[in-house]
């Protein structure tokens, strides 16, 4: 597989202990100056914007509609709440049907194969919830995801640093990718082998021995300057978070007054505007600052499924299981690529997709789990 990252081939570098969380600024940075940016907040509204600026685009593209649209209001009225189950059946029924209504086809198809699983982390395996430090997974919902993992190659594909999702997960016979699968790591004693990159070994907090790839190191002072900014310029804006992700930055506007959305957008263009190596996505209710490099989280399953020596085999079945914009990617790689597998797109309301099947919420997803493995167990 080839990387563009503007280099030959993939930088790859050491870690610090999984157990730095890395929700906060890193210490090392150079601090940064609140003059920059005015102590007066219209000014950043009169700066001249250039015609290539990313606001431009977030307006020519419906990124501030989109932003209303991932965040839709609460039903109110029964007749709202009896005409969105009605839909949402509907959804199902004529196009993405259940993964547990569907579970006997499913298995069917996985007769004889060996099934490699992907999983997304927030809305997935954890709830959404107001506070991203705080999207904590049920004791319940952890076990399942160990009881599968014995079963099958299980990885946690999240756009969370992956220190953080190792720390939200706990568990050590996992494959993770962190930063949208920009930072991937082997479970202990397990290695990454793949075309284009040799053994490349770091020490886990448990004194370990695991394999890292990280394609966009290279990003890494980039990004650091960039988050120190955005913290700077935002700090003022009640209800933001910018979350650090080592590879990426999340800026959260969950629990930003929705007549304050645009500012957010206008913020985060004008720290971002001078980086044009850097570019602008979109997810639930975040806007995220991520390296222009061909790399998603469709390359990053297709990556591990080369690393663990699945790919193109007519006896493999790749399933993904995720709620957001950006699992797109790797459902696309499952329904077009030469990985044929299932995607499965986590839900309460009908949505376009490139997934096969469906399902409501993490407790679908945590039965899911548990019935792949009683299915498993069976054919022992």
């Amino acid at each position: 597989m080839e990387i563009k990252s503007g280099h030959s081939s993939p930088v790859m570098t050491d870690s610090p202990p999984i157990s730095n969380s890395r929700l906060t600024i890193r210490q090392n940075r150079l601090p940064c100056s609140s003059a920059a940016f005015s102590e007066n907040n219209n000014l950043l509204l009169t700066v001249p914007r250039k015609k290539t600026g990313i606001l431009d685009d977030v307006k020519s593209c419906g990124w501030l509609d989109a932003m209303k649209s991932s965040s839709p209001p609460p039903a109110i009225l029964n007749k709202d709440s009896i005409s969105s189950d009605a839909s949402y059946r509907e959804w199902t029924q004529l196009k993405y049907p259940s993964a547990l209504t569907s579970f006997e086809k499913i298995t069917s198809f996985a007769k004889g194969k060996r099934i490699a699983l992907f999983l997304d982390y927030d809305g997935t395996l954890s709830p959404i919830v107001e506070e991203p430090d705080c999207a904590y997974m049920s004791s319940a919902m952890r076990t399942a995801v160990q009881n599968v993992a014995k079963y099958f190659p299980t990885a946690i594909i999240s756009g969370r640093s992956r220190d953080k999702v190792y720390e939200f997960v706990g568990l050590s016979e996992l494959y993770y990718a962190g930063s949208h699968g920009m930072d991937i790591m082997s479970p202990a004693g397990e290695s990454l082998n793949h075309e284009h990159l040799s053994r490349t070994v770091s020490v886990n907090e448990q004194g370990k021995d695991v394999n890292l790839f990280q394609p966009a190191s290279e990003f890494l002072p980039m990004i650091d300057k960039v988050l120190c900014s955005l913290v700077e310029i935002t700090k003022d804006i009640k209800g933001v978070k910018v979350e650090d992700n080592k590879f990426c930055i999340s800026v959260h506007y969950r629990n930003v007054e929705e007549k304050n959305w645009t500012l957010v957008a206008q913020r985060v263009d004008y720290v971002i505007r001078t980086y044009p190596k850097l570019r602008l996505t979109h997810g639930r209710k975040v806007l995220e600052i991520r390296p222009v490099i061909d790399w998603d989280k469709g390359k990053a399953v297709t990556f591990l499924l080369e690393s663990l020596g699945l790919n193109n085999c007519d006896d493999v079945l790749p399933i993904y299981v995720g709620d957001d914009r950006t699992d797109e990617d790797a459902f696309k790689v499952l329904r077009d690529g030469p990985n044929h597998g299932y995607g499965v797109l986590v839900s309460a309301v009908p949505k376009d997709t490139n997934a096969f099947y469906s399902l409501r919420d993490p407790s679908e997803v945590m039965e899911f789990l548990k019935s792949l493995v009683t299915w498993k167990r069976s054919m022992v």
